[in-house]
């Protein structure tokens, strides 16, 4: 089976790769581009283990095909942090303890990134509602809110 040729914009910068017809988007960050940030927790779409946006839009990566990032502007976790600085998001979560094993961090991260900027003042229920689809077995997820809520209020007052 032929490859592929994808050109695409992954956290800024632009990127081409060869791909299988059928691999997946995850299979190209991990395998083709070297970032390992998100992870491979169930590959049917229902951790959000290796969530990412597409065209600020939050996808499973696992259910995406690396073909489909065609002409797309794609954000991983690591494009959340400049060389600089930690992104607040980060600093919460170390300040929380809202990681533990770190699997599901990366897709929670993105996921919550991706939250505060269509709605810097969401309420606790529209956090839990938006983080539905990531699945963490170790933190409970009271850490994780918190830390969403307050990166929240410090970002608007910044602003």
């Amino acid at each position: 089976m032929s490859k592929i040729h994808v050109t695409t914009t992954i956290n800024g910068d632009e990127v081409e790769f060869l791909c299988d017809p059928r691999e997946t988007m995850l299979d190209v960050l991990r395998d083709r581009l070297g970032l390992t940030g998100a992870k491979e927790g169930c590959g049917t779409g229902d951790c959000g283990a290796c969530s990412v946006t597409v065209d600020d839009r939050l996808v499973c990566s696992c259910l995406m095909l690396g073909a489909e990032a065609e002409g797309k502007e794609i954000a991983t976790v690591e494009g959340i942090a400049t060389e600089e600085k930690l992104h607040p998001l980060q600093k919460r979560f170390i300040e929380y303890a809202a990681l533990q094993c770190g699997v599901c961090t990366p897709g929670i991260l993105v996921a919550a990134k991706n939250l505060l900027e269509r709605n810097p003042d969401p309420t606790e229920t529209e956090v839990r509602y938006w983080l539905a689809g990531n699945l963490c077995r170790c933190t409970g997820y009271d850490k994780i809110i918190r830390a969403v809520m307050d990166t929240a209020a410090e970002m608007r007052e910044a602003s």
